[in-house]
């Protein structure tokens, strides 16, 4: 298909923000968000103690997709083996265990929700992603060979 312009043009738009800036919404904001059902997160270089139940955390990198780079029940040594200069750029944050809840033909089958909303006049659910697993994380790269895991979408009816 050819477009009608040329991604090398002097183009006259307004570019959608760099992919950085969904992880650093993302991500970035978590530890900032207090709430009884926002896990627990730090940035890693203002933690002040390693708890010491970390098999009930992950280590997770700012800017990385699909897991990548997450480590799960990180040891102390993992924390120790980031350098200084780059913790600012890493998360630890309080697990959460998703229950196996929807029966499937090949047994339960975890699913996590997300919703993002926007606020104009009023609080306003505008897209969701329902990903969906059996392993210790979501997402299909971390479910490879199993059936019914993955991710789906949610729909809003106004």
């Amino acid at each position: 298909m050819k477009l009608a312009f040329d991604w090398r043009d002097d183009l006259d738009v307004d570019w959608a923000g760099h992919p950085n800036w969904y992880f650093r919404i993302s991500k970035f904001s978590i530890p900032y968000l207090q709430h009884e059902s926002v896990p627990r997160t730090w940035f890693l270089d203002q933690l002040k103690e390693i708890p010491s139940d970390l098999e009930n955390y992950a280590l997770k990198p700012l800017y990385s997709f699909a897991g990548l780079g997450v480590v799960i029940a990180p040891k102390k040594e993992d924390i120790a083996a980031i350098p200084a200069d780059k913790r600012p750029y890493y998360i630890l944050q309080e697990r959460l265990n998703f229950e196996p809840v929807i029966e499937t033909p090949f047994g339960g089958t975890k699913a996590e929700v997300r919703v993002m909303y926007i606020w104009l006049e009023e609080l306003k659910p505008v897209m969701t992603i329902i990903r969906m697993g059996r392993g210790l994380m979501m997402g299909v790269d971390h479910n490879k060979n199993m059936e019914w895991v993955g991710a789906s979408a949610g729909l809003y009816i106004d």
